[in-house]
């Protein structure tokens, strides 16, 4: 018997946070806890294994606020620093096994060399750096994470394309704007499906939420999250009272199980 999986969304806001630094918009102001985003990541448990999709520069804040105290790895979505920018706060997991287990695809690790070189470097490394196990990513290879199967998902932001993975029942999708119908058939039968939603006005490379919602109505899963939102999609309540009724806004700190 496989084991229950719980979500933990660790962030839910875009790339600026909410509330977004020097903003007097309502909903930056707003003291509905469930308007305050950290950037978008989720913490998946099963068993005694923890794993985090995405690494965001909330990462840090993400962890304590959750007491992880140990993980097992981070899967990347993409290589956009608002998932990838907390990379050297892996420290202290990385200390704990001398190594920290990452899947991406190859060019996500080609662009961290690039931008975290002092991680990478193989001779005269600084002691107090963080050490990556690098383990490759491809949209048409599942792979296992302890028991579970994860099937990556490709689509497109704007013209970058990013990976969602489905385990179990579970299907995680973010910055999202277009999908091919044959990733779309990797989906099907999802019982819970997160997709990022960045506001009503449409996006070049985002989601808005007319188009979240005719997605999931394309994909029909039993029930849905929105993430990845922006200050400007609006308060959390009045946007949550708006939507059909299998279909939420996610919110920091928010526990489901699958």
């Amino acid at each position: 018997m496989e084991s229950e999986l719980t979500v933990t969304f660790l962030g839910t806001g875009t790339s600026q946070g909410i509330p977004v630094i020097g903003s007097y918009h309502p909903v930056c102001l707003s003291k509905d806890p469930r308007d305050k985003r950290l950037r978008v990541s989720v913490l998946l448990e099963w068993g005694t294994n923890t794993y985090v999709i995405d690494c965001g520069p909330d990462f840090r804040q993400q962890m304590l606020r959750e007491k992880v105290a140990a993980i097992d790895g981070i899967l990347l979505t993409h290589e956009h620093s608002d998932h990838t920018a907390g990379l050297d706060d892996i420290r202290p997991f990385s200390f704990q096994k001398g190594k920290v287990d990452f899947y991406a695809h190859q060019r996500v690790f080609t662009s961290l060399h690039q931008r975290f070189g002092y991680i990478f470097v193989t001779e005269n490394k600084y002691p107090g750096a963080p050490t990556i196990a690098e383990n490759d990513v491809e949209k048409d290879a599942p792979f296992y994470l302890a028991e579970k199967k994860v099937i990556p998902i490709e689509f497109l932001h704007g013209t970058l394309p990013v990976l969602g993975y489905k385990i179990d029942g579970f299907t995680y999708l973010t910055d999202m704007k277009t999908i091919s119908d044959t990733e779309l058939e990797k989906i099907k039968n999802t019982d819970v499906l997160v997709l990022s939603c960045l506001r009503e006005k449409p996006h070049h490379s985002h989601l808005n939420l007319e188009e979240a919602l005719e997605l999931v109505h394309k994909i029909k899963p039993k029930i849905t999250y929105f993430t990845h939102i922006s200050h400007l999609l609006g308060f959390h309540e009045a946007v949550e009272a708006q939507l059909p009724e299998n279909v939420h806004l996610a919110y920091d700190g928010l526990k489901i199980r699958v």
